[in-house]
């Protein structure tokens, strides 16, 4: 039996373009006898109370969020929708969410049904979003990259919005570097597929400058206050977003800085490098690379991106030589066309970052087309050496 009295609680998602709150997702709460209210949450995965009072509790909230924001005079209001609901209505019936909101009169434009994870029957699910979508409801897919979210039955789907999961976003900025590529990976499917990004969990400023990393169109979390059983002001948390926002942009004109220092260093290495080869390449007439701590290995290809050198690497001493790679073509990189493009223009080109292979660091690759186009020189560079 559930305990207390049903009830509503709101948190605003900022509207990164404005600063303003553009919306609230509704939370399920209990006011208990003595005053207190609770997060109704941990019932709906508790195997103690029946699916008929989870789907009343689930019910009476939902239409008490959409009642209470009648008097919004603009932005949306997210209501969670589980798939066990779902998997239980009747297709040739209309689906009680529309009959709700019908009955409310609020405007279909102004109610985001957000899906939390995607088991059950798929068909069944898309034709339920379909209903949705002709209804004129937005659509969110909740936990983005993980459970259930399965990447092909996302794009099916064709959501508005996908919410990234808290863990991963949480896990991306606690210094995991897979984690943090993961994510940003799934916000580049998700922008390609054209679907709004969400980041909920937000709760530092680390954790919204990687949610403005990646994109993000809306962000939520603590940052910005947690979930009230009353609306506020759109503007309450503008001044505080502006000040991060313009933190954030600093610290990318810094890591702009710090490239444009790192590209001048290239230029040096490589008018060096350029300069050893027209003396015959001689690995004994190779500098220590003092100036280079970064320096990971250099190698020379020809210009289709066969390697025709071996690796020259420096072990702190000297430097080694590792044939292992000649005849490897390097053309399938995604740094080969970018560098391919530059050519003739003798600029400085760098790739992304990515995890090196034979030393499982993080590294960037640099390279420049020489001997008039006949041959690309190479360098590998440990980010990990890099200036902060």
């Amino acid at each position: 039996m559930i305990e207390g009295q049903p009830l509503p609680h709101y948190q605003p998602l900022i509207d990164t373009a404005t600063g303003r709150i553009a919306g609230y997702e509704a939370f399920a709460r209990l006011r208990r006898d003595n005053g207190e209210v609770v997060s109704a949450g941990p019932l709906f995965n508790s195997t103690d109370v029946e699916q008929h009072e989870l789907l009343q509790l689930d019910r009476t909230v939902r239409r008490l969020a959409l009642e209470h924001f009648q008097a919004t005079p603009a932005g949306f209001l997210s209501l969670n929708i589980s798939p066990k609901w779902l998997a239980q209505v009747s297709l040739e019936a209309p689906l009680p969410s529309l009959s709700l909101l019908e009955e409310v009169g609020l405007p279909a434009e102004q109610v985001v049904f957000e899906i939390a994870g995607l088991e059950g029957d798929p068909d069944r699910l898309k034709e339920v979003v379909a209903r949705y979508h002709e209804a004129g409801i937005r659509v969110a897919v909740d936990d983005f990259g993980t459970g259930y979210s399965m990447l092909d039955q996302v794009i099916a789907l064709e959501p508005d919005f996908l919410k990234l999961d808290i863990q991963l976003l949480h896990s991306a900025t606690g210094g995991s570097r897979n984690s943090s590529d993961f994510v940003k990976s799934l916000a580049l499917v998700a922008e390609k597929s054209g679907c709004w990004i969400i980041a909920e969990g937000v709760e530092t400023e680390e954790h919204l400058h990687f949610a403005l990393d990646c994109g993000a169109r809306y962000v939520q979390g603590y940052l910005f206050g947690a979930a009230q059983e009353s609306f506020v002001p759109e503007d309450t948390f503008q001044p505080l977003f502006s000040h991060l926002r313009d933190q954030y942009v600093q610290s990318k004109l810094a890591e702009r800085g710090r490239l444009r220092e790192l590209r001048l260093s290239l230029s040096g290495l490589f008018r060096e490098l350029r300069e050893w080869l027209d003396r015959g390449g001689k690995p004994e007439q190779l500098r220590a690379p003092a100036q280079y701590p970064w320096l990971l290995r250099f190698f020379l290809c020809d210009a289709y991106g066969t390697q025709i050198s071996p690796n020259y690497e420096w072990t702190g001493e000297w430097w080694q030589q590792d044939p292992r790679y000649l005849d490897h073509n390097w053309s399938w990189r995604p740094y080969f066309y970018r560098i391919l493009a530059a050519s003739g223009e003798d600029r400085v080109i760098l790739s992304n970052r990515y995890r090196d292979a034979s030393s499982n660091r993080q590294c960037m690759t640099s390279g420049l087309f020489i001997d008039d186009g006949r041959h690309l020189l190479l360098v590998d560079i440990d980010v990990g050496r890099l200036r902060p």
